[in-house]
């Protein structure tokens, strides 16, 4: 019997709720209802058209006439008949107007709530069901800043080194202060083979660094799966895009050919997408009837959804989440936890409990915006909180390490956190820099030498450009081997196999 059973055929008017911000990969779409896409319809058609309509006329006339019915838009329609009759240059009607929309969002004070241009919604409906063009992270607007929610797998994001709350300060040389995610997602995106640097702040380091990295194409593969032994597989999800759950219904058929006994779902660094796929694959693994989510919305009214399917309660599993797993990430893993007791192992989950909306307009702009909290089995609402594992468990300390700018040389008497870093790795790799406090002594540089003959470099003592990189490379190749989170929970499914 295979371990999947096929999914029901997806009903034409099935809702797509987008469960994470802007960028890069992973948005989506629910259905307004009725009357709230009415009222919201009439609104903007009606701002849009009051403004538009009247030309300006001569004396002390107002440009706009306001009906008495929308009184409360006097003050905009009087700042735009302003502007428009008196600021020293001439205006643009269009771009007052979507400024005046955007105004709007911003007060929402939401980061997960955004007016996109044109250029910007397409792109944004790009990332959901197509490959795209960029370094391949998801950001947000956190704080007044714009921040690493997570890289996707293999992308030159990941390859670069970037992590979760990465704060992202400029985009060659351009500033991100108080910039949307939307626009930030704009300036990082570019033309495969491009290049851009990003200026990084990250957490616990004092100094920023560049982070120089080389578009490319980012293609929406979801699902990646292996045996990691001869009854165990692991299986992971990058995102939650259109055709994740069939991916995955494909993959583990295959491993299950393979012999796979248990399962290891591994969610880290996934940060959400479409929650129509969230439910269709927790369906696989919850018991039919039980609750996989609750969306609760601004009037308080809580709706259950339950599980599509009749789940798969005889294939152990186990689920893998960390500080990047948010979102529709979050839903799953409190979904098989909390209704069909799925221990998870690794670290707390990044905490993303709101549920997002689009509306396009007819000129191909649009507003994203939260319409409902979602709420665990349980009822919990686990926004800016997150999902605590069952079985903490942190990866080795080098797996945090920042990345090094491999355009920068590092030498002799340099003393910078970018040789405390290398010193770091090179230790963490076998090798004997001495010291690491950042101070790049004779013995640092004899064991950069060391490094350099044993990887056939030229052989100087400097680290730049491809020693650097080859040094980054293999830093990331023993973390992937050395990977305690994946071993702890190979260990707690090894006891769940009968």
């Amino acid at each position: 019997m295979k371990v999947v059973k096929a999914l029901e055929e997806e009903k034409n008017e099935q809702e797509k709720v987008e469960q994470d911000h802007a960028v890069e990969n992973k948005s989506s779409y629910i259905h307004l209802k009725k009357f709230h896409f009415i009222m919201l319809l009439f609104l903007i058609v009606f701002l849009s058209a009051g403004i538009t309509a009247v030309a300006l006329s001569f004396g002390g006339e107002k440009v706009v006439t306001v009906g008495n019915e929308r009184s409360e838009f006097n003050k905009l329609y009087d700042t735009f008949d302003t502007l428009k009759g008196k600021y020293y240059t001439k205006t643009d009607d269009q771009k007052l107007i979507n400024g005046a929309i955007n105004g709007m969002v911003e007060a929402l004070d939401d980061p997960y709530s955004d007016y996109m241009s044109q250029e910007e919604a397409k792109s944004f409906h790009n990332t959901i069901s197509s490959s795209f063009e960029g370094i391949g992270a998801e950001i947000q607007e956190k704080d007044g800043h714009i921040v690493i929610v997570s890289p996707i797998k293999g992308s030159p994001a990941e390859k670069a080194g970037l992590k979760p709350n990465d704060v992202v300060l400029s985009v060659d040389g351009q500033s991100l202060q108080g910039k949307s995610s939307t626009q930030a997602v704009m300036m990082i995106r570019g033309k495969k083979g491009t290049k851009v640097e990003l200026s990084i702040k990250r957490p616990g380091q004092d100094n920023p660094i560049t982070v120089p990295i080389i578009r490319d194409e980012i293609p929406i593969e979801t699902v990646y799966g292996e045996m990691v032994d001869k009854e165990i597989a692991k299986v992971q999800i990058t995102s939650f895009s259109s055709n994740t759950s069939k991916e995955l219904v494909t993959t583990l058929n295959d491993l299950q050919k393979k012999g796979m006994k248990g399962l290891v779902l591994d969610l880290r660094q996934n940060p959400g997408g479409l929650l129509d796929q969230a439910v269709s694959i927790s369906s696989m693994f919850v018991p039919k009837g039980k609750v996989i989510v609750k969306e609760e919305d601004r009037d308080g009214k809580i709706t259950e959804i339950p599980s599509q399917n009749a789940g798969n309660p005889d294939l152990p599993l186990v689920v893998l989440i960390d500080k990047g797993s948010a979102s529709a990430s979050e839903i799953l893993a409190a979904a098989v936890k909390e209704s069909a007791g799925v221990p998870l192992v690794g670290e707390k989950s990044f905490g993303k409990g709101t549920v997002q909306t689009t509306t396009d307009f007819k000129d191909g702009s649009n507003i994203k915006y939260t319409i409902a909290k979602w709420l665990t089995p349980d009822g919990n609402w686990i926004h800016k909180k997150g999902i605590e594992p069952d079985y903490s468990v942190a990866l080795p300390e080098y797996a945090t390490l920042s990345i090094i700018d491999p355009d920068k040389a590092l030498t002799k008497s340099n003393a910078s956190t970018e040789v405390q870093t290398a010193q770091k790795m090179l230790k963490a790799l076998g090798y004997k820099p001495g010291r690491v406090d950042g101070f790049f002594d004779e013995k640092t540089k004899e064991a950069v030498i060391a490094f350099q003959k044993a990887n056939n470099l030229k052989a100087d003592g400097v680290l730049k450009g491809d020693s650097t990189i080859k040094l980054m490379e293999l830093l990331r190749e023993k973390i992937e081997k050395n990977d305690t989170q994946l071993n702890k929970a190979v260990e707690v499914l090894k006891g769940n196999i009968k």
